[in-house]
């Protein structure tokens, strides 16, 4: 994955931030986006809301066919109105929003001891269900390679013990993480990440 240039992460942080104004506000998504060549790149992310420690939003894009700069204004507006673990934002909330972008590698297909907790994002997926953890998650819980990987099975709906299972499928990403408050994320727990379809 290449890396994205400071002005690069300052630019996705902006585009984030008017996005969830936009949303917020009632107005429509972003239409004018850069055009430099590292934001217009196909790649996945997640965008996350955060006040204070606490999580408000988060949705994120796998790896497809949309260009970085065009998925983190998506995620943004989702993760303001359409997380359903929380109420819509609303006006008020603006100011005490801190936002978090991760941007995704592409994902890859991983033996279960090849993981490494805090450096691999997981996707676990079988029979039509599928969950996943960024690298963060095992960072901030401390958990183990196989915790992380069991618990990324649990996101999924699955049984701890599906990685198990030749059916399942086992894919692993890096995230390039970077936020508002610059390096370091706050604290936040495994139900953290929601995927957009």
């Amino acid at each position: 994955m290449c890396s994205l240039a400071e002005s690069e992460k300052r630019l996705l942080v902006g585009i984030a931030r008017r996005s969830v104004i936009a949303a917020v506000e009632g107005h429509p998504p972003l239409e004018s986006l850069p055009e430099s060549e590292g934001l217009r790149r196909t790649a996945g992310a997640f965008v996350t809301l955060h006040v204070g420690s606490r999580l408000r939003g988060c949705i994120g894009q796998l790896p497809g066919q949309d260009a970085l700069v065009e998925v983190v204004a998506h995620c943004a507006r989702l993760a303001a109105l359409e997380d359903p673990r929380f109420h819509p934002v609303k006006k008020e909330d603006l100011a005490g929003i801190e936002i978090e972008i991760s941007v995704l590698s592409e994902l890859e297909d991983i033996a279960p001891e090849s993981i490494v907790s805090g450096k691999h994002g997981l996707l676990v997926s079988r029979d039509g269900q599928r969950g996943v953890l960024l690298p963060q998650v095992a960072t901030q819980t401390g958990w183990s390679a196989l915790r992380f990987l069991e618990e990324t099975c649990v996101k999924a709906g699955l049984d701890p013990q599906a990685w198990k299972d030749p059916e399942t499928r086992i894919q692993a990403f890096t995230a390039e993480v970077f936020s508002e408050q610059g390096p370091g994320t706050p604290e936040s727990g495994r139900e953290s990440y929601s995927i957009s379809t």
